[in-house]
């Protein structure tokens, strides 16, 4: 920074060219005081390049999208593991109904200097958001990474679960247990990872039962992720006479198994039930869900060492990485009871 902006910031600030000099070097022996007069005189002036200063700190934004689903605070606590163990502070920020949102939260950790943000299933999984947003950001030079929802119009690095792949598992799963009537349970068209769901589970029909696409898209339901949204779900494929159900998360499965009991029926005696995300929570539910468990921590570290070198070298990759599910089968699925009256 030139000396002349230096020196207007410390006529704004009414401390010495000394006092500034060490503020967006980050160095110590500042009061919060005057630390905050500072920055906040060089955000009045329009001084990118002090904000480019401040963000050579250690602080990392982290946004996710609630706390309520067990795969998030999961994601969240990998995540700050790995950016602790490398010397980095993470700032968690959650959104919230009609409070906190996206933009809101990128806008409050940039004033706070952060040096890089991490999106977990942000507005970039969702197809009808402007990605206009994340291409202001890069050209604020603040590195960023996106978790789970790939897209092509952003320039960025994403590290996602392989949505179409575990679909296919699950019903190959469904199937090997003489399951013939499978329904999906899945959330709102416009994300990302429901379309990959989609049609990963709509070719693993079309190619393991024979069904059409026409008739593969009467067992998708699609709702919120949610507990409820996954009693709706299952409500609607058991109408649809569905002996299996497969859910885009594990608290959908709650849901469909909650719906499955309501009808006087058990799971898995009349109806298999299979989640998705992999919550160590699932592994005590009555009965024990099967699910497909994403790599969080394999995701996770690749996220910080991606976002770590982009801080470093400016060059990380630019496109997705994606990983594996593992299917876990526990206690809610098991053969076909039509197979079973058949034997």
């Amino acid at each position: 920074m030139a000396t002349a902006r230096i020196s207007e910031i410390a006529k704004r600030a009414g401390v010495s060219e000394a006092t500034v000099s060490r503020v967006l070097n980050n160095k110590p022996n500042v009061s919060a005081a005057t630390r905050q007069a500072v920055l906040a005189s060089a955000d009045v002036l329009g001084m990118e390049a002090a904000r480019s200063t401040v963000r050579s700190g250690r602080l990392i934004g982290l946004i996710i999208p609630e706390l309520s689903n067990p795969i998030f605070p999961a994601l969240a606590q990998v995540i700050e593991q790995a950016l602790s163990g490398r010397g980095y502070t993470p700032v968690l920020c959650t959104q919230t109904a009609g409070g906190s949102t996206e933009d809101g939260l990128v806008e409050m950790l940039v004033g706070q200097g952060v040096a890089g943000i991490v999106f977990v299933s942000g507005l970039h999984a969702n197809v009808d958001a402007d990605t206009g947003r994340y291409e202001k950001l890069a050209e604020r030079r603040i590195p960023f990474i996106l978790i789970n929802g790939f897209n092509e119009k952003i320039s960025a690095p994403f590290i996602s679960p392989d949505d179409h792949a575990a679909m296919s598992m699950a019903v190959q799963h469904l199937v090997q247990l003489g399951h013939e009537r499978i329904g999906l349970a899945v959330g709102q068209q416009r994300f990302v990872p429901v379309k990959r769901k989609v049609d990963g589970f709509s070719a693993a029909l079309q190619q393991l039962l024979g069904r059409s696409a026409e008739e593969s898209q009467k067992f998708i339901h699609h709702t919120l992720f949610t507990v409820e949204g996954g009693h709706a779900a299952g409500d609607a494929l058991l109408d649809r006479g569905c002996t299996a159900i497969v859910c885009g998360s594990d608290m959908m499965a709650l849901g469909a198994v909650r719906a499955v009991r309501e009808r006087g029926l058990s799971v898995p005696e009349h109806v298999s039930v299979v989640g998705f995300d992999g919550s160590p929570l699932m592994a005590f539910t009555e009965p024990k869900l099967t699910t497909l468990r994403q790599p969080v921590e394999a995701m996770a570290a690749a996220a910080v060492d991606t976002l770590l070198e982009e801080l470093k070298e400016g060059s990380a990759l630019r496109g997705e990485l994606l990983f594996h599910p593992e299917l876990v089968v526990r206690g809610s699925t098991a053969a076909s009871w039509t197979s079973r009256s058949l034997s």
